[in-house]
């Protein structure tokens, strides 16, 4: 089902090193690299690396930013690769989408087992199909178990969704971690958050190069171990909610690329 967040409009002249999708031949060759960051997931790593789909993703890399409990331990065993980074849930997104040289296309998601791992079929279909270039789920669309989201979590994507149709015509209503998209595309974005507004500059660089969008409404679940280091807490929650306002404005006021 198309979603909201569906955008068919050309690349604009500013951003020439970014295309719309298109078919590519031999698509059902293409790699797929689960990446997830990682802070203290001990509880829960083993069972998103056991249930993602071995049929559809081919790698699955763990970028740990220092987990003080046994996540890399738990990770490997399950039968991801693990790499180590600093702090910065950006900086992991980064740093993973550069160790998975391999990709063709690359899946982001969570550690805590609030994602269905069965869901990446569905976000990877569309890019490899050349229909789409970024897919991303919505858990404000999608079926919530109760608990597993925060009021203001939901009301916080809705306003960043909306603020950026206002901007560059292309409506998301959730930030959701758990995304798809081609990693030579992800490299020409110019990411540069190393934190919590990694994944809003990412929507709002793929909305402003007038790349093919499509929303999926997918199902999502309590965390299945640990605490939250955004939702779990007010300061938490406040600390993220700065980053992406933050991220929003510099991204905004950025000078396009090529002006």
């Amino acid at each position: 089902m198309e979603s909201v967040a569906q955008s068919s409009c050309s690349p604009p002249p500013q951003e020439p090193a970014l295309g719309r999708a298109q078919a590519r031949p031999g698509w059902g060759r293409e790699r797929v690299v689960v990446v997830i960051p990682t802070f203290n997931e001990g509880e829960s790593i083993a069972a998103v690396v056991g249930s993602l789909p071995r049929d559809v993703v081919d790698r699955v890399i763990v970028v740990d930013g220092g987990s003080v409990d046994d996540t890399p331990d738990q990770a490997r065993r399950a039968g991801a690769e693990v790499i180590a980074v600093g702090r910065g849930y950006g900086l992991a997104c980064l740093n993973g989408a550069q160790a998975a040289a391999t990709a063709d296309i690359i899946v982001f998601m969570d550690g805590d087992g609030a994602d269905d791992p069965a869901a990446v079929a569905a976000m990877v279909a569309p890019i490899r199909s050349g229909a789409y270039d970024f897919v991303i789920a919505s858990r404000a669309r999608g079926e919530r178990e109760p608990g597993s989201m925060a009021g203001h979590q939901i009301l916080a994507g809705l306003i960043a969704g909306w603020l950026t149709r206002l901007l560059y015509g292309v409506r998301y209503t959730d930030m959701c971690a758990f995304r798809a998209i081609r990693r030579d595309t992800l490299l020409k974005l110019g990411m540069r958050e190393l934190t919590y507004g990694w994944n809003l500059e990412m929507q709002m660089r793929v909305a402003r190069a007038g790349l093919a969008v499509l929303e999926v409404p997918v199902a999502y679940r309590r965390r299945r171990g640990g605490q939250s280091k955004v939702a779990g807490s007010w300061r938490g929650s406040v600390k993220a909610g700065l980053k992406i306002m933050s991220t929003f404005a510099r991204v905004a006021m950025e000078p396009e690329r090529g002006s």
